[in-house]
């Protein structure tokens, strides 16, 4: 396995993102603490984001919104817009991309590139041409800190090190010095149930990490994850493995006046077309509905096996059927904080294997003739004309457009 002798990777993330982007449209909120929360009004919801400014006063992104005003009272509260976030994303991407390739986008605020001998021997200078290009073509509010690596894993955390607006560097001669220093719960692939395995077997810091064997670090893991960890902390040119879409889904967190078991189903029937609707972009077909609901005492959660569709009218059959289990369990009188639906046990859509006892074939594909069209009209005008059954989206929209950082919409998860 290859060990790089040099710096080949940048890593770069956008700080504090979405109040950025709400600080660059509305110069109001410029140097002021930013907190973006999911729906207009949430003051009991949880912060989605907040700005450099709040995180200086203590604010911390996924904190409740009473705690964050309690740390900090002036505190602005905006409603997350998660289609101007995509288009700032855009226009972002492509400032960037005028000034160096870029090789992967890893979420809606972060990328990474790989490195041009010029951007080998001078990284300093890349990233102020990016920051640059950043300031006069898109706006001064929205920064980026950046790490310089020999791999992708080890720019990210260096990446980490310099926030907000910072730059590091990490050469291979001067590893693993900077690194030892990073807490362990800091380096991504540590989650907090790997901490406390890891600190069961004895290993409490970073250090104590990378004097782990390989074999080790795939054991404590119990799969291949470990050791590729291993292999990337000690500089090597390890990449990760392509991903396989495995699911589509959508979760909402509702309002204070949506949260009625009428109005949770309506939302969770927007959800469950929006997301069969992904499903039919990519060209795949799903066997398995899962509707998970975070009630007022507890979480509720099931899924059902269907046939490999991709219409929304076998989607929504399913969703009602699980929804009268919810309805029954919950009650009358229960409420509802959030809900989600996902279609899972994905088939690419040319690889459908039709059961001979089920002679629905023609159903199935009328029904999904009957889809291509309507999405082909919404498609067509930029939003929803058509739908199967009731199209009424709640104030705010965003229902199938929320950015979940590890997915950035299309424009067509706003019709």
């Amino acid at each position: 396995m290859r060990r790089p002798d040099t710096i080949e990777h940048m890593y770069l993330d956008f700080d504090g993102f979405f109040a950025s982007v709400e600080q660059q449209i509305d110069s109001r909120l410029r140097g002021r603490p930013v907190g973006v929360i999911p729906y207009v009004g949430g003051t009991r919801a949880i912060l989605i984001a907040c700005s450099r400014e709040a995180k200086a006063r203590g604010v911390k992104n996924i904190m409740p919104v009473d705690e964050a005003k309690s740390i900090c009272p002036d505190l602005i509260l905006v409603p997350q817009k998660p289609e101007m976030y995509r288009r700032a994303h855009n226009a972002l991407v492509a400032e960037i991309h005028a000034v160096i390739p870029i090789d992967t986008v890893k979420s809606i605020d972060e990328l990474a590139c790989r490195l041009g001998a010029d951007d080998i021997a001078d990284p300093y200078t890349l990233a102020q041409r990016i920051k640059r290009a950043i300031r006069y073509g898109i706006g001064a509010s929205i920064t980026c800190s950046m790490g310089f690596a020999a791999n992708r894993h080890l720019a990210k955390i260096a990446c980490a090190v310099g926030k907000p607006d910072g730059c590091t560097v990490w050469r291979p001669q001067d590893m693993p010095g900077p690194l030892i220093r990073i807490p362990l719960e800091d380096v991504p692939g540590v989650g907090r149930r790997m901490a406390q395995r890891l600190a069961i077997a004895g290993v409490e810091t970073t250090e104590g990490l990378l004097r782990l064997a390989p074999k080790e670090a795939r054991a404590l893991w119990r799969n291949v994850s470990g050791e590729r960890l291993w292999y990337a902390l000690h500089g090597y040119a390890i990449e990760a493995p392509p991903s396989q879409r495995g699911m589509f889904g959508h979760m909402r967190v509702l309002p204070p006046e949506g949260r009625t078991l009428p109005a949770a189903r309506d939302i969770a029937r927007l959800l469950a077309v929006k997301a069969a609707r992904r499903m039919r972009r990519e060209g795949y077909t799903s066997s398995l509905l899962m509707l998970h609901a975070s009630l007022k005492d507890g979480w509720w959660g099931r899924e059902r096996v269907m046939r490999q569709v991709q219409d929304d009218a076998a989607v929504l059959q399913s969703l009602l059927l699980l929804w009268s289990e919810l309805q029954t369990t919950a009650g009358k009188s229960r409420q509802i904080f959030r809900v989600g639906v996902t279609l899972g046990a994905l088939t690419p859509a040319g690889e459908r294997q039709l059961d001979l006892l089920d002679d629905d074939d023609d159903d199935r594909q009328r029904w999904e003739r009957l889809g291509r069209a309507i999405d082909g009209a919404n498609a067509k005008f930029g939003r929803t004309l058509v739908s199967v059954g009731p199209w009424d989206p709640p104030k705010g929209g965003n229902v199938g457009g929320k950015i979940s950082f590890t997915r950035i919409p299309s424009a067509e998860d706003f019709a």
